[in-house]
């Protein structure tokens, strides 16, 4: 009796794996952006997420929530985030209209005003993978990261100098510099 539930629990996870392997080996699942989610995606998306970031030693903002710091969140903000999360008072980027899953867009209904900054610091600086989230650890310092995610934590609360700096286009990237000890590039024929 015990042997047969042991030998149908086995058969059924055996089942249930060749299932499994038979719906991505196939190509059943959802691969385009334009695609509906596969069944509970986003359940076990969320709560991996949720899960690995709760066992995470945060440490607290070391930036203030001012205006100052959210003057300087705003700059990098600009550069790096609206051309996915958008703009205050914007309709959605090209860019965020092609992604799958959707960029939330930050300054729009709820955002993660209502995330503690060390939350958004810790997506920032990490990224989430298979969402189009880059990690931005060593692309930003971390004070960087922590002013944009002091300004978004706060962005139900922004005075109007930040919500009005956020209202002007970003300004150029400054080009990238190669390093005085490198070779130079390799010559092109034309």
């Amino acid at each position: 009796m015990v042997k047969g539930i042991v030998v149908g629990i086995l058969l059924g996870i055996l089942l249930i794996a060749c299932g499994v392997y038979i719906y991505f080996s196939t190509g059943r699942a959802p691969v385009a952006v334009a695609d509906p989610p596969m069944p509970f995606e986003k359940k076990f998306a969320h709560m991996a997420l949720d899960a690995h970031i709760a066992k995470e030693k945060i440490p607290q903002s070391p930036v203030a929530a001012d205006e100052k710091s959210f003057l300087s969140g705003t700059e990098v903000y600009k550069q790096n985030c609206a051309v996915c999360h958008g703009l205050p008072d914007q309709p959605k980027t090209a860019i965020a209209q092609g992604m799958y899953p959707p960029p939330p867009q930050l300054f729009h209904g709820a955002g993660v005003s209502d995330d503690p900054a060390s939350e958004t610091y810790w997506k920032a600086e990490n990224g989430i993978r298979l969402t189009g989230m880059p990690s931005f650890k060593g692309r930003l310092t971390e004070t960087q990261i922590w002013e944009v995610s002091v300004l978004l934590a706060n962005s139900d609360k922004i005075p109007a100098s930040v919500k009005a700096a956020l209202a002007v286009a970003p300004s150029p990237a400054a080009p990238e510099t190669v390093p005085a000890n490198s070779a130079p590039a390799p010559k092109t024929k034309p």
